[in-house]
């Protein structure tokens, strides 16, 4: 009798293993001990080959191919142009009057800390109990069950930035999602992407503190901020560069003491965190480059660069990115002098110029803020078409979070992460018909079965037809 109930107990444990594996669309791995802690588990599934055909092709590089076909093969892209071979039994989608470009990437997005419904108890995206909190990790935030993720998959974004909030003048870390189901973050997170390093100039840091009546409360005392604890980290990463040099010489020294803040800072230091630097006002803009050239830091990107457009030269020599919204202005004092050319312009100085959300509700339709940026542009004169404006959404985007030799673009070599459009993405009757990530189908428009439901909303939504 107790080998019998020691079988059925083996039974039971396999069936469990079996079904809990069976819910994740994505395998994830926990076997392999991570490297690094919180290390990505994002393995791409085994995709059959597929071909594209007779679609007008948007590269993201500046080119637009028409009655161009897309060959994929095992979750790569093959390659790009017309007329192509492809093997007489792989799967066709004929694309014929239908739009391709790469996945959207949506640079920043607070999808999972500030997740829906928003409720007090989930907002998980500001840390603000110290003006600098680069401790913590917007990653340890996010809800994966957020209903947000596959509304902005059914937009075609396939790829997003996670960021903490902006009411410190340091935040934390960023990190960077594909947009698949997995039980864990980790399951998620895009591998290889470096962190990020929320920062924020102006407005929030000085309000959050100076109410509270703490430092920093004016823009002189947020400077001060940066430069006190760029000290700081300076310092601690010569004392751990050096103390690793001696270990690698054969010296047996005591390990120096870690600090999680200084940790993140010293690795901005020495180049594998990328700076995001919230910032509406161009002479601010120009302060926190002043403040990266002292400490020998690269800023990859301003967000809500409202003023963009007054420096975009400097941008341009700089290479720095600018995030920026199409026609989002007004809402405090320092978002006032905004104009709507102002990516348009941006792009036309020849620097890299991107389109964000920042929102739920935007990221749904981020296609559509480009397309309003561009038409701001073209009424300007400055002569804007969607092969040119694609890039806003695509390849800069990828290059602004260091993914841009992995995605954003249509060409041999790249992650198979691609949107099928009704039309013209640029036209508000334009709709996502198919969405791939890394050559696999996950949203189609016309079968219910691929599109995906967040599992916070199974039991709650009805299917399509149905009353509850």
């Amino acid at each position: 009798m107790s080998y019998i109930i020691a079988f059925l107990r083996t039974l039971f444990v396999i069936l469990i293993v079996v079904v809990l594996s069976a819910c994740d669309p994505v395998p994830e791995s926990s076997t392999e001990v991570a490297s690094q802690p919180f290390e990505s588990t994002y393995n791409p599934p085994t995709t059959s080959s597929f071909l594209i055909e007779h679609a007008t092709v948007l590269t993201g590089k500046g080119k637009q191919l028409n009655d161009a076909s897309v060959l994929v093969e095992k979750g790569v892209i093959k390659s790009v142009g017309n007329n192509l071979y492809a093997p007489a039994n792989v799967i066709r989608y004929n694309a014929d009057g239908q739009w391709v470009t790469p996945g959207l990437i949506d640079v920043h997005s607070h999808l999972g800390v500030y997740p829906s419904p928003a409720i007090e108890s989930s907002e998980d995206g500001n840390e603000m109990t110290a003006p600098v909190t680069a401790e913590v990790w917007a990653e340890h935030s996010v809800w994966t069950q957020d209903p947000g993720m596959p509304l902005a998959l059914a937009g075609g974004v396939t790829t997003f930035q996670v960021l903490p909030g902006s009411g410190n003048l340091i935040g934390g870390r960023g990190v960077t999602l594909k947009n698949v189901y997995a039980r864990s973050v980790q399951g998620m997170k895009f591998p290889g992407a470096p962190h990020s390093l929320k920062m924020a100039c102006g407005e929030n840091p000085k309000r959050v503190y100076g109410e509270r009546g703490q430092a920093p409360s004016t823009r002189m005392g947020n400077v001060a901020g940066y430069r006190k604890v760029w000290i700081r980290a300076t310092a601690y990463r010569k004392k751990w560069d050096d103390y690793l040099a001696a270990i690698g010489a054969g010296q047996e020294l005591d390990e120096p003491e870690r600090d999680l803040q200084l940790d993140t800072l010293a690795e901005v230091l020495r180049g594998n965190i990328l700076v995001h630097n919230h910032c509406y006002r161009a002479e601010e803009m120009m302060i926190m480059i002043d403040i990266a050239k002292e400490f020998d830091y690269k800023i990859s990107t301003f967000h809500h660069a409202i003023e963009a457009y007054k420096i975009a030269d400097v941008l341009a020599k700089e290479n720095i990115c600018s995030a920026m919204w199409a026609d989002w202005w007004g809402f405090k004092h320092e978002a006032f002098d905004h104009v709507r050319e102002n990516a348009a312009m941006v792009n036309k100085a020849g620097a890299c110029a991107i389109i964000h959300s920042d929102s739920d509700i935007g990221i749904q339709h981020l296609n559509q803020e480009a397309a309003k940026a561009m038409a701001a542009g073209n009424k300007s004169g400055l002569a804007l078409q969607p092969k040119d404006a694609i890039a806003w959404i695509t390849s800069n985007a990828a290059q602004a979070i260091g993914i841009a030799e992995k995605t954003g673009v249509i060409e041999e070599g790249k992650m198979a992460d691609l949107v099928i459009w009704s039309g013209n993405p640029f036209s508000v009757y334009s709709k996502t018909n198919k969405v791939f990530i890394d050559g696999r189908l996950v949203f189609d428009r016309s079968d219910d079965s691929k599109k995906t439901v967040s599992d916070f909303e199974l039991g709650i939504l009805a299917p399509e037809g149905e009353r509850r």
